[in-house]
């Protein structure tokens, strides 16, 4: 589990690259099963730029609206034996995520790094704002990309852990 997962997304264009990171994900992940969800609030991205953050709110995320994102899903390949032994996997998770109150079905890849029973989990994939009925205002669309590099890094302690702290 983890309270302060770690989610950012990067878009490139001819006029400006746009950066956002949140510290806000909350996440649990079921080694037993490889069930795997978690949750980030929108409001919760940082810009660099104000003026990007609330566009992003208001305009773009709404997200009084849609106050969250979430994914739950499970990692296809999971072969905790092999993590324990070499403390790091790459595998495939499947899901659905939901953005801007649409759910759609991913497949991403990542990885997995078990380290002094601490589980790292590191994802990266694209998502494109489309998808998920996010209108970019015809004024700037030029100088939005049609899609968006995501990062995810969560870094999970056992259960146990953190119900005693």
């Amino acid at each position: 589990m983890t309270q302060t997962g770690s989610v950012s997304f990067f878009s490139t264009s001819i006029i400006e690259d746009i950066e956002a990171h949140s510290e806000e994900v909350s996440a649990i992940f079921d080694l037993s099963n490889g069930q795997l969800a978690f949750s980030i609030p929108i409001k919760s991205f940082q810009f660099k730029r104000t003026l990007m953050q609330e566009h992003f709110n208001e305009n773009y995320m709404e997200s009084g609206r849609f106050p969250k994102a979430t994914f739950r899903g499970k990692v296809l390949d999971l072969n905790f034996g092999n993590l324990l032994k070499s403390g790091s996997q790459r595998v495939t998770v499947e899901g659905d995520i939901t953005l801007h109150g649409v759910t759609r079905r991913i497949t991403v890849p990542g990885t997995l790094d078990l380290s002094q029973g601490t589980l790292l989990v590191n994802a990266y994939f694209s998502v494109a704002p489309a998808d998920y009925n996010i209108e970019i205002p015809l004024l700037v669309r030029e100088n939005i990309a049609k899609v968006v590099g995501v990062k995810v890094r969560l870094s999970c302690e056992p259960a146990t852990q953190i119900s005693a702290k």
